[in-house]
Parts: structure tokens; C-alpha cells; sequence
């Protein structure tokens, strides 16, 4: 394999990788907001109205400073994997950026090759 095709296999998993990265961010902000909207809906109830939690198809009574309790670590929860999905995107694009350098720094350097292959293939014609 050549070094070409090394980088430019290098550069479309960092592609990949990061694309993952992306959209696991994307379903984590999704799963922040919902749960955002939850916590607000919490936060109008009054202290004596009755949540319920369904458990399969069924739904069960749950404490309301209990439910508030689960809601708020939720929170907390998916916005840590969400800064740790942010450095992991970071780090990615870094190394992207150095795969793409890499690989276009290779390919200018083979065209200037052939390049030059050409023209002293043309010069010993002349002669």
C-alpha cells in the first residue's frame, strides 16, 4: 500500500470518526433539551400534584421531589457527556486537519514528481 493510500485511508477514518462524534452529539443535545423541558414543566407543578412514572405498561406513582431529584441528575449527566463528546469532536478535528495536511501535502508532492519525471523525459527526446 502506498504512503498515498495510507493517508488518504487515515484522513476517511478521521472522516468517519468524526461524523460519529457529531451526531452522538446531536442526540445528546436532543436528549439535554427534552429533558430541559421536563425539568421546566417540574418546576410549574404545584408541591401536592401526583406524578407517575410508567414502568413498562404501567404507571406507578413516584414522589415529586424524587422525580425533580432524577430529572436534575439527568441534566447533569447529559451534559457532562456532552463536554466529553465536545473534547472527543475537538481532538478529532485535529486530527482531520493533520490527515487532510498530510494527504494533500503527499499528492502535490507526487504531481511535482511526475512533473518533473515528464519534463526530463521530454528534455532527452529533444537531444
Amino acid at each position: 500500500m502506498s504512503s498515498i493510500e495510507q493517508l488518504s485511508k487515515g484522513y476517511n477514518q478521521a472522516q468517519s470518526e468524526l461524523t460519529q462524534l457529531v451526531s452522538s452529539r446531536q442526540q445528546l443535545e436532543t436528549q439535554y433539551q427534552e429533558n430541559k423541558i421536563v425539568k421546566e414543566e417540574f418546576d410549574k407543578l404545584e408541591d401536592d400534584t401526583k406524578i407517575y412514572k410508567q414502568i413498562g405498561p404501567v404507571l406507578m406513582p413516584q414522589d415529586q421531589s424524587e422525580a425533580k431529584l432524577n430529572v436534575d441528575k439527568r441534566l447533569e449527566f447529559i451534559k457532562r457527556e456532552i463536554d466529553r463528546v465536545e473534547e472527543k469532536i475537538k481532538n478529532e478535528q485535529d486530527r482531520f486537519a493533520k490527515a487532510r495536511d498530510q494527504l494533500v501535502s503527499a499528492r502535490t508532492e507526487k504531481m511535482q514528481q511526475a512533473a518533473q519525471l515528464q519534463q526530463a523525459s521530454a528534455a532527452q527526446q529533444k537531444q
